[in-house]
């Protein structure tokens, strides 16, 4: 009786050490998670982000389905998935490529990306298509023009600025009437102005205005990805035609466009 007695609490024991044990077990996996989960909400709101790019309103520079690294190291921190950031203490140079949150609350504040072309203080006019700050012209090699832009209203700025539709920011016009002198709009202070190289094509600063330096949220550091596919997959919301799209990809490499790859900015 003895040895039952025994041989049922040596049984006990072991039953409970093997719960314990999976227990330990089940604590340092959740632990090892969370550190990993933190990891990337960390990277993820002050280091580096994942962006693909929905338009082609920074061609020949970014291409529709360039998948892009993002940097906000300096630039922003927040709490991904959310609206909630802090302005850090770099700020976008004059002809970087930035990615921001536009100011267009009809379009439910997208992200855009630009190049910076007017820093607070700076002095800008476009003229036929020539972009001067504080009386110079700026060289872009990298700008596409369409047929006939010299004499487009989104070339002549702010010169023309009455001709161009405001549909994303009705009181533009006005706002901007503020800041010209001389015929030249006068950036405000932790204002920037936004252009895409794309310049007959983008809806940017000449559209809807200033970019608020809380807005910005980083920089573009390297193209890990591109893929040849319409504008409409890469849209929020398009989940199905996206992940059709990568498919695709797998199984046709050619949709790849191979030499952008690891092109840095």
């Amino acid at each position: 009786m003895r040895a039952e007695v025994q041989e049922v609490a040596v049984a006990a024991g072991k039953s409970q050490a093997v719960k314990s044990d999976l227990g330990s077990r089940v604590w340092r996996e959740v632990v090892s998670w969370f550190w990993v989960i933190l990891a990337f909400l960390f990277i993820e709101g002050t280091l580096v982000q994942a962006r693909v790019i929905p338009s082609g309103s920074m061609e020949p520079t970014v291409l529709v389905g360039d998948h892009l690294i993002v940097s906000r190291f300096g630039y922003d921190a927040g709490i991904p998935f959310t609206r909630y950031h802090v302005p850090l203490w770099r700020s976008p140079k004059r002809q970087q490529i930035i990615v921001f949150t536009a100011p267009l609350a009809d379009q439910n504040f997208p992200d855009f990306i630009k190049r910076c072309m007017g820093l607070p203080g700076d002095r800008l006019k476009i003229v036929g298509g020539v972009v001067y700050i504080n009386d110079v012209a700026v060289k872009e090699p990298y700008v596409e023009h369409s047929a006939g832009f010299a004499t487009s209203p989104v070339e002549n700025f702010p010169a023309d600025l009455s001709e161009l539709p405001m549909s994303d920011n009705p009181a533009w016009p006005e706002q901007a009437a503020k800041h010209i002198v001389n015929g030249e709009l006068v950036i405000p202070a932790d204002e920037y102005f936004m252009m895409g190289d794309n310049r007959d094509n983008s809806n940017d600063s000449r559209f809807w205005g200033f970019v608020p330096r809380q807005n910005i949220i980083g920089t573009p550091l390297i193209i890990y990805m591109s893929i040849d596919a319409p504008e409409d997959v890469w849209e929020p919301g398009h989940v199905g035609e996206r992940f059709q799209t990568y498919l695709e990809a797998l199984i046709h490499p050619s949709e790849i466009r191979w030499r952008r790859l690891f092109h840095t900015f």
